[in-house]
């Protein structure tokens, strides 16, 4: 994976630092919006400024809380990233003028190793022409002047940053294919508020990554992360695997959805999933299973990614051996389209069942891009239809005469024959579970596509 310099941005709330790190990324990776506070975890991408390529990371804006509560939870997460780059932004609001929330910030900057280059956003037109003078007394020199809105300024910025950035060459030692088996895992976990999604990851990585509390709803970002994971089964020496990490906010039933930033949070969870290669359902083992649940799974398998069913808060879980027999019961009522969805019980306070999980996941991902020849998948077919040929409708025999597969992630076959659009859905479900059981793909969900021949004499 190549391992770029890092910039971090940050500024007191609304001063439009996640509208600048869009800009830099070139596309709308976090979620704006005019109310203050919309970011909460620190979120990272790759940016290119004119030629210029480095890890970008927008952060929460920074409020002089109490480190115990939720503003406060999101200053630590702040203070980690200007540690952790090689140069800061700081952002300040050229029409709102210096505040000071401002000054403290500077204060605080100016005791930190980090390089700081000082930025003036919405700096366009006269309006933020004071706002840049006052910007010169914090101590920082001469701002850049930008609109990160509307792309003004970029080549200021450019030249700012690359005294701190220039030579820190980038080490790309990924040159494998993203669809390889070799290639990072993308792992998306998803559920409900307060299903202890951020709570898991941040055990995964062995340190306070994401922020986490009693509140309901704290994520509200996608939060990419890069990790590598340890096989236990391949010994001390060896073993690492990546794995891009994503949280994800909590999705509730869509009817309870009002606020605009929820919908915004719920719509990026799901274009999470499309980006995900295996997604993790994190149940409330408090809780048991519900009926968003379902749908979340549902839609998970809809998408055509492999899903992987986690039973979290497993060791305050009361009666737990009914519990998980009726989980499991439930699901194969209510996933009936995909039979057999690994299901696991896992702590994120305690760790347990994290790398049976992680383990789980790599698997269900290899039978998710999992490929057959064509000779081997017509020797099943032949056996299939053998075993159980296809009906007659109105005395008219449905002639199968092969299959191949067309794709994989997921695993997509073409069914060529004749009259098959008269074929029912329970020959077609017998074909794709036979293909999961007897091929090798597991749990994963299966595309199947009728083809006939077309008549040369039609028309």
């Amino acid at each position: 994976m190549s391992r770029l310099p890092t910039v971090a941005i940050i500024g007191r709330p609304n001063v439009g630092k996640s509208t600048l790190f869009n800009r830099l990324v070139g596309k709308k990776l976090a979620l704006v919006d005019d109310q203050p506070g919309v970011t909460r975890d620190r979120r990272e991408g790759d940016a290119s400024l004119i030629g210029l390529d480095f890890r970008i990371i927008d952060t929460a804006g920074y409020e002089d809380e109490d480190a115990a509560t939720l503003p406060g939870r999101m200053r630590v997460q702040t203070e980690a990233a200007v540690r952790q780059a090689d140069v800061a932004l700081f952002l300040v609001d050229a029409r709102a003028g210096i505040v000071p929330l401002d000054e403290e910030i500077a204060r605080w900057l100016r005791g930190a190793k980090t390089p700081i280059v000082l930025v003036a956003n919405k700096a366009e037109g006269r309006a933020g022409e004071a706002g840049v003078y006052e910007a010169m007394a914090l101590g920082f020199g001469d701002p850049v002047q930008l609109s990160a809105e509307h792309g003004e300024g970029m080549a200021d910025l450019f030249e700012a940053l690359l005294p701190h950035l220039d030579g820190k060459t980038p080490i790309d030692d990924d040159d494998a294919d993203p669809e390889s088996l070799d290639s990072p895992l993308k792992l998306a976990i998803v559920g409900r508020p307060n299903a202890g999604k951020s709570t898991l990851i941040n055990r995964m990585l062995g340190e306070d990554r994401l922020i986490t509390g009693p509140e309901a709803g704290i994520t509200r970002d996608s939060i990419a992360i890069d990790w590598q994971w340890h096989d236990p089964e391949s010994g001390p020496e060896g073993g690492m695997r990546e794995v891009r990490l994503i949280d994800t906010a909590g999705m509730r039933k869509r009817a309870r959805v009002q606020d605009k930033l929820e919908k915004l949070s719920v719509s990026d969870a799901l274009h999470a999933i499309d980006f995900a290669e295996v997604v993790v359902l994190l149940l409330d083992a408090t809780r048991g299973l519900e009926v968003q649940d379902l749908k979340i799974a549902a839609n998970v398998l809809e998408e055509g990614r492999a899903l992987v069913i986690a039973l979290n808060k497993w060791d305050i879980a009361e009666n737990a051996s009914s519990l998980f027999n009726g989980v499991r019961g439930a699901l194969e009522e209510g996933l009936a389209q995909v039979k057999g969805i690994p299901l696991l019980t896992v702590s994120g306070a305690t760790g347990k069942g994290i790398d049976t999980l992680v383990k789980v996941a790599f698997e269900t991902r290899e039978s998710w891009s999992r490929r057959i020849g064509t000779g081997e998948l017509n020797r099943w077919f032949e056996r299939a239809i053998e075993a159980n040929p296809p009906p007659a409708p109105g005395g008219k025999r449905i002639k199968l005469r092969y299959l191949t597969q067309a794709k994989t992630r997921p695993p997509g076959f073409v069914l060529f024959g004749t009259r098959v659009d008269q074929l029912p859905d329970s020959y077609q479900r017998y074909l794709i579970n036979g293909i999961r059981r007897d091929l090798g793909f597991g749990a994963v969900p299966i595309r199947l596509t009728l083809r006939a021949p077309k008549n040369p004499f039609g028309g």
